[in-house]
């Protein structure tokens, strides 16, 4: 707390305790302090910021007026949300649950400030009707820039915007597929998009993606050729929850498939710019620079950014993105203006945001392992060279039991099983890095007791749905 708080006194200010709720305050606005995040004790802020813990009360007493803090005896504080009331809501039943079901980061630091710059462009902005199927201009543009730079020339006719990677995926979807319709898909895979294809009344094949040795192009074809999918779903790039990442050869061999059996083919990549070993323009080109004119990418601002912005885009033929913006009028008329004008602010930064948002990630994830080495020295993992998690084996088929298990020591998890198309996977298990240090090596030493529990006879019967990003 203290680090993040660095320098917080106002320069020639003498009233301490404004000045640090002021600062606190600043970190809240700007992402860094989570909703629900709690706060160290009084005494051991006062002790690490050098003040006293007068000062310190104070500074929280103000915060508690405006609604950012709320407080109850026995339970400490925590970070809340700003409101008319001067009543505290009630804390969370567990506030110390550490959430490793979700692989989504707090917002990157310095939002607020393209927060600030959107707002001094939306006044042009007002004076039009607000709405855009295809999204607008300055971020087309931006998005289509990104695309050239990594290999795939790109010009804004060929980008649109929609509301999430997700949001973009499940239009393609009910365009190109249908009842009774097969997508083939990876096993494992990102959750919500089988919920995706099955929410159209098509069938998801699983092809299976070995955690070692990635992609197999051979098996796909033969999948194609049997199943005949309408459409295929992919995550080339730090795939979710694997990882792997697709190598040229690899991507070429496939693309020229897809390309000969005219399989249309979404590439997932909104965790292509968490490279943690290299700059993505070092990367590999886009999957769909092989796999012909029926290739449609999505992209996402939630994991390089911010998922609240709840943006995202999808990039495919100008033909084919006149078909998604007359079927997309069945579902929502368009992404809100406000939120794409601070995703265009972000874009044209000089990537100092990005690279952030890599080293922090590249901690967590190092962070993560060297947990895992130390408390539960039986789960084999291997480091990923970008994305948000680590794709466990672990010692026995427990990975359901672990996940109930969990909760009562403090994590919440997604079974392995929420990742395939039938179930199963049991020995495995994925752990995001998206949470603070501290909070992964807790969490790692919480799953080790959690582990242990199960392998002693006593794991939990059955697990809760629960949302999986």
């Amino acid at each position: 707390m203290a680090t993040l708080l660095g320098d917080w006194r106002q320069g020639g200010s003498r009233n301490g305790a404004t000045d640090l709720a002021a600062a606190i305050e600043l970190q809240v606005l700007d992402g860094q302090l989570p909703l629900g995040t709690r706060l160290p004790a009084e005494r051991q802020l006062a002790s690490a910021l050098g003040v006293s813990r007068t000062l310190v009360g104070a500074a929280l007493e103000r915060l508690r007026e405006a609604g950012l803090v709320a407080s109850r005896r026995g339970a400490g504080s925590w970070i809340t949300a700003p409101s008319g009331k001067r009543v505290a809501p009630a804390p969370p039943e567990r506030l110390d649950l550490i959430d490793l079901a979700r692989a989504s980061p707090p917002a990157v630091a310095g939002i607020m400030a393209a927060v600030d710059a959107a707002r001094s462009r939306l006044t042009d902005e007002l004076l039009d009707h607000g709405y855009s199927v295809c999204g607008l201009a300055v971020l087309r543009e931006r998005i289509a820039q990104r695309y050239t730079a990594r290999g795939l020339p790109t010009n804004p006719a060929q980008v649109m915007i929609t509301n999430g990677a997700h949001h973009a995926f499940v239009l393609a979807l009910r365009l190109l597929a249908g009842p009774g319709d097969r997508v083939l898909v990876e096993q494992p895979t990102y959750p919500n998009s089988l919920e995706a294809v099955r929410s159209v009344h098509a069938r998801p094949i699983p092809v299976a993606l070995d955690p070692h040795r990635g992609w197999d192009v051979a098996g796909i074809e033969a999948a194609i050729r049997q199943a005949a999918p309408r459409l295929a779903y992919l995550v080339a790039d730090f795939q979710n929850p694997t990882g792997l990442r697709m190598d040229l050869p690899t991507r070429q061999r496939l693309g020229t498939v897809l390309a000969r059996w005219r399989t249309p083919v979404v590439v997932d990549e909104t965790l292509v710019e968490l490279d943690l070993e290299a700059d993505p323009l070092d990367g590999p080109p886009p999957l769909v620079s092989f796999a012909g004119e029926a290739a449609i990418t999505v992209g996402s601002s939630s994991k390089a950014y911010w998922g609240g912005l709840r943006l995202g885009w999808l990039r495919a033929a100008e033909d084919m993105i006149d078909r998604l913006a007359a079927a997309r009028f069945t579902s929502d008329l368009g992404s809100p203006v406000l939120e794409q004008l601070v995703l265009a602010e972000l874009l044209g930064d000089d990537g100092a945001l990005l690279r952030r948002r890599r080293e922090q990630t590249r901690i967590a994830r190092d962070t993560l392992l060297d947990a895992l080495r130390g408390h539960c020295p039986d789960w084999t993992v291997r480091a990923p060279e970008g994305g948000l998690s680590l794709w466990c084996r672990l010692p026995e088929p427990m990975s359901t039991r672990l996940s109930v298990a969990a909760v009562n020591h403090g994590v919440r998890l997604a079974p392995a099983s929420r990742f395939a198309v039938h179930g199963g996977l049991e020995r495995w298990l994925r752990l995001p890095f998206a949470q603070q240090p501290r909070s992964l090596v807790e969490a790692v030493r919480r799953l080790s007791l959690a582990a242990a529990a199960v392998r002693g006879g006593r794991g939990g019967e059955g697990v809760a749905e629960m949302a999986v990003t």
